[in-house]
């Protein structure tokens, strides 16, 4: 049952650190705030007002001024200050400035529910703010715009709304003008803003050395604070990268459309929240839910059929070049290869297989109108594999591979899914693997933003859950639409296969960058760290296979992997045969992908992550190491005093490292209780994972 307190407020002038800058405007507010009985203020339009709202646990505090017309905002954390007053506003086509208002009308909120996820990270979500909203007036066209800022307990957001009103039609935007000027000396872990991939690796710089920044954006203070700055609910708008003006102040920059502008609407416009998560230690940031609290609640009246699990999928040799997508002697998705797949999911309690290369068109890639999304290749039964898959409780997981062709997919979106549903599938992986149509359009920008959630939407009609690859950066739609499962967005597993990979501080730096902004299909599981089962049998195929490609892991790290990086449809990613007779897999075979509570135990961004995830009163621990080995110490206060618990590790074996040995792993047992402590040997490359599961 979901419980919802909404009071509005307002309060006596120094409770809400109230300062009006104009005399009148300051008696006038004084009036009202002493009568107690009035939930909003109105004024006659001053250009200057300030006002702050703090957070409910009073530690995070967001100063709102507007001086001379030109609105501002700051944030202070535990009196430290993050954000030193930074600019917004618009400049819409023909140099038409939205930076400059005047003071409508001025109101404080808060609000207070608890509401269950679908699936996650957490069966019960706090949404807990202090919300301000200036209602204002431009002061060239007399055209209204309101701006909205929330305090939560972990962070800070803030978002625009131009609404529908006379004389606006259309709303083009040619510049954002968000800016945000840290305060203070910070480190920060970055990527290079992409119009076009999210699949990169990582830096880790002093601020000043960030220069052009993908979104989600991780920084630390120099006095210890953690910073994260995303963006919550991108829908009808572009996505937003970070690019650096000067030492410590940057700019909000939307992906363009073709044509150059940025945003275009029609009578109204509101944008996505830009949000700063702030925690005290990194784990702090992994545990927030601002994302998804940002977002609407779900829509979707009936969510019976959405169902999170672990899955395997004939995708893996083709990515080693044993098999191939296309028609031929090689070809993967055959309905023999898929049933001896099935076959496997289902003696190992596996729920679900992907099958990649099934529909005819793969051999046609790059060209427009290549894809097929309704005929099966002629050595594909998907009928009889589909049918097969129901009566072993394996479900088979559909692919819709678009080569980028946006304009051909949505053409044929009703009738693609219209037959999945008439075979019976549910689940559909997509894939943007090429340049996006229409010609000139960037991947990240607002025509993919709609095309992305067109199918999000339309997938919703058809109760089919979605798995994203090539997508546009997560944003937390999926407390909306449920059915928008996980994403790739991501320099993911598939690397490993064919060029020279990931190295192991890339896993250990993910949760706090791409992982800040929803669920990741990394695709991790791999048992055969070094590819050598099939070295003489695997044909090259992308032009950045150097011969010598290995997953930079160790297998206990592996395991633990698909504890660290989160996401509610969870691959295991090697071939069967690697999987067989590995009492290791035991892990997976009872690895749940939805959780009741999520605890980040200890974690340096870049060097190592120890993540404990709970289901019922079974917890699950996974520890990943970089390229350095280490030793932890993890206390087990997380368990329930007086109870003893059988724990059952998976562990780097004693001489176990990424490059020399890295499929050395030891399986232990003991007993444990909340008074006790884990003592994790993680190799160069390592790592553990832990199931302890109480003793009854």
């Amino acid at each position: 049952m979901q419980k919802q307190r909404l009071l509005h407020h307002f309060t006596t002038i120094s409770n809400m650190e109230h300062k009006l800058l104009h005399p009148r405007i300051a008696s006038a507010s004084l009036l009202l705030a002493l009568s107690l009985l009035v939930s909003a203020t109105s004024w006659a339009g001053p250009k200057s007002y300030s006002n702050a709202i703090t957070s409910p646990s009073k530690q995070i505090k967001a100063t709102v001024t507007l001086r001379n017309g030109r609105p501002c905002y700051s944030l202070v954390y535990k009196n430290d200050t993050l954000v030193l007053p930074s600019s917004l506003g618009f400049v819409l086509q023909n140099r038409d400035s939205l930076t400059r208002f005047s003071l409508v009308k001025a109101s404080i909120s808060k609000f207070d529910e608890t509401w269950k996820p679908v699936w996650g990270q957490y069966s019960s979500v706090r949404n807990r703010y202090t919300e301000m909203k200036l209602e204002l007036r431009d002061l060239k066209k007399s055209r209204l715009v309101n701006l909205f800022f929330r305090t939560y307990d972990d962070g800070f957001a803030f978002r625009y709304e131009i609404p529908e009103q006379n004389g606006v039609d259309d709303i083009v935007v040619t510049s954002e003008e968000s800016r945000v000027k840290f305060a203070g000396s910070y480190r920060c872990w970055w990527s290079w803003a992409d119009y076009n991939t999210l699949e990169k690796t990582f830096y880790q710089t002093p601020l000043d050395s960030a220069t052009h920044v993908a979104m989600p954006f991780t920084l630390q203070k120099s006095t210890g604070t953690y910073i994260t700055m995303h963006e919550a609910a991108i829908d009808r708008y572009s996505t937003m990268t970070l690019k650096r003006e000067n030492a410590s102040t940057f700019k909000g920059n939307l992906a363009p459309w073709g044509d150059g502008t940025l945003v275009k609407c029609k009578k109204s416009l509101k944008t996505p929240w830009r949000l700063f998560v702030v925690a005290d230690r990194p784990g702090g940031l992994i545990e927030s839910n601002l994302v998804l609290n940002l977002n609407e609640p779900c829509k979707l009246p009936d969510v019976s059929w959405i169902t999170p699990m672990t899955y395997i999928g004939i995708w893996w040799e083709m990515h080693l070049g044993i098999g191939t997508w296309n028609m031929g002697p090689k070809h993967s998705a055959t309905t023999e290869n898929a049933i001896r797949y099935i076959d496997f999911a289902a003696a190992h309690g596996i729920k679900g297989l992907v099958i990649e290369g099934w529909n005819t068109g793969w051999e046609n890639w790059g060209k427009k109108g290549a894809f097929d999304f309704v005929t099966p290749y002629p050595d594909f039964d998907i009928k009889k594999v589909v049918d097969y898959g129901k009566s072993k409780e394996v479900a088979i997981i559909g692919h819709h591979e678009t080569g980028g062709d946006t304009q051909t997919y949505e053409q044929q979106l009703d009738s693609a899914f219209a037959f999945y549903k008439k075979v019976g599938i549910d689940i559909v992986k997509t894939g943007y693997a090429g340049p996006v149509t229409p010609e000139g359009e960037n991947h990240h920008g607002q025509c993919m933003v709609e095309h992305y959630n067109k199918v999000m939407r339309t997938a919703a009609k058809y109760k089919i859950m979605l798995d994203v690859h090539e997508p546009i950066v997560l944003s937390g739609l999926s407390r909306t639409y449920p059915n928008l499962m996980t994403a790739e967005g991501v320099r993911g597993m598939e690397w490993n296969a064919w060029s020279e990979g990931n190295p192991p501080s890339h896993t250990c730096t993910l949760p706090f960058l791409r992982g800040m902004a929803g669920p990741m299909d990394y695709t991790p599981g791999i048992f055969d760290i070094d590819l050598s089962k099939y070295a003489g049998k695997r044909q090259k195929w992308n032009d950045l296979d150097n011969g010598h490609s290995a997953v930079h892991s160790t297998i206990a790290n592996q395991l633990a992997l698909m504890v660290v990086l989160y996401s509610p449809l969870q691959m295991a990613a090697d071939l069967p045969e690697n999987y067989e007779g590995n009492p290791a897999f035991k892990f997976i075979e009872q690895l749940p992908t939805s959780w009741d509570e999520t605890r980040v135990l200890d974690a340096s961004i870049g060097e190592y992550v120890v993540t404990a995830r709970r289901k019922g009163t079974t917890w699950y621990i996974g520890a990943i190491s970089n390229e350095k080995a280490r030793e932890l110490s993890i206390p087990l206060s997380l368990l329930t005093a007086g109870k003893k618990y059988r724990a059952v590790s998976y562990v780097d074996g004693s001489n176990a490292h990424y490059e020399t040995n890295p499929e050395a792993i030891d399986i232990k047992t003991s007993t444990v209780t909340k008074a006790d402590r884990l003592t994790l040997k993680l190799a160069a490359g390592g790592g553990a994972a832990i199931r302890i599961e109480e003793v009854k």
